[in-house]
């Protein structure tokens, strides 16, 4: 039954099944303009899997473990213990590695940000206006 609301003829739906079968059948484009497709990842493009990278240098691991606090820890998580810490992280099914090291910290710190506890777990937190409060 036709309803008369189809936007295509019967003869433009049979062509574009024709022009889709190629690409439903080999499951990747089938274009000859090579400047239509998606252009591969080259093995010289930087890794920019942990943050924005500079020249001449990779992500170090206290920016790669920051990264990673940020991505588990909320700003309303702050200020906070290791105990707060590691119950926010395990609801928030955080890596296993990030809650291991936070188990390691003086139960009596307190930090304020995600920086503050990245310096403490890589320790390079010193007792300075950066430094854990109550360490």
């Amino acid at each position: 039954m036709q309803r008369g609301s189809d936007r295509m003829s019967v003869h433009r739906d049979d062509e574009m099944k024709h022009e889709l079968q190629g690409l439903l059948r080999s499951g990747h484009p089938t274009r000859t303009e090579e400047w239509n497709d998606p252009e591969p990842a080259a093995e010289d493009d930087p890794d920019v899997t942990y943050g924005p990278v500079t020249p001449g240098r990779g992500p170090t691991y206290l920016e790669a473990l920051r990264l990673e606090l940020a991505r588990n820890l909320t700003r309303g998580t702050f200020p906070a213990g290791p105990r707060e810490l590691t119950r926010a992280l395990r609801r928030g099914h955080a890596p296993d590695a990030l809650v291991e090291g936070l188990e390691r910290l003086p139960h009596k710190a307190r930090y304020d940000n995600v920086q503050e506890l990245a310096m403490a777990l890589t320790d390079n937190g010193g007792s300075g206006a950066a430094g854990p409060r109550g360490a």
